[in-house]
């Protein structure tokens, strides 16, 4: 009874091992995706667009929320060193990411296939655009006040569209479009990748 009981035990320790691995892997990776961010035309320079959200979003789906959201977390304290914001910015983009990492997991976890993948990567990309609504009019918006004032704020979208008039519109004219179009991107990076992984990992869950 010992030499069938131990195999199992052996291969669960393995794969909890490639998990930890992979995760603390996909951190790093997302951290100096993170790192690398840049301005786009059409949006105020504050707001940078990356790819780091792309190996978080592949640990969700592979190994499960938890794997994914530390990826983000890591990567954003890692971050935090060279910070232009105060903090704010790597707050900002925990918080809005998790909208998006934790669906798709979620999801992708529960269906198991590339199409259940794809459905959590487009219901979390929606939720991360809708939600950052409430999360940067409420939230992220007032504590970078103490840095820069709201109207400075509101006058940097201004200067790309006069027409927009206080900060909700700002952020429903600009942020939501920008937000929901970098997790589609990262979605559409990671989904490919994780086609590839997918059968790897499901040994895992067959495990756990």
């Amino acid at each position: 009874m010992q030499n069938a009981n131990a195999e199992p035990v052996k291969a669960k320790k393995y794969f909890d091992t490639r998990k930890l691995v992979f995760t603390a892997l996909l951190a790093a990776v997302a951290s100096v995706l993170f790192f690398f961010s840049f301005s786009i035309p059409l949006v105020p320079s504050f707001l940078t667009f990356d790819f780091s959200d792309m190996p978080a979003v592949l640990a969700s789906l592979t190994m499960g929320p938890i794997s994914g959201v530390f990826v983000s977390l890591v990567k954003c304290l890692i971050n935090l060193a060279s910070s232009s914001t105060g903090g704010v910015g790597e707050l900002s983009n925990f918080i809005i990411s998790c909208f998006l990492i934790i669906p798709a997991g979620l999801i992708g976890r529960k269906i198991n296939t590339i199409k259940g993948a794809i459905i959590g990567c487009v219901i979390g990309s929606v939720l991360m655009a809708g939600l950052s609504i409430i999360t940067n009019y409420f939230f992220v918006y007032p504590i970078y006040a103490n840095l820069m004032p709201i109207d400075v704020i509101i006058g940097m979208y201004k200067a790309i569209n006069p027409n927009v008039d206080g900060l909700l519109a700002c952020i429903l004219m600009f942020n939501v479009p920008f937000t929901l179009t970098k997790a589609l991107v990262a979605s559409a990076i990671c989904l490919p990748l994780y086609k590839v992984l997918r059968p790897v990992f499901n040994s895992y869950y067959r495990n756990n």
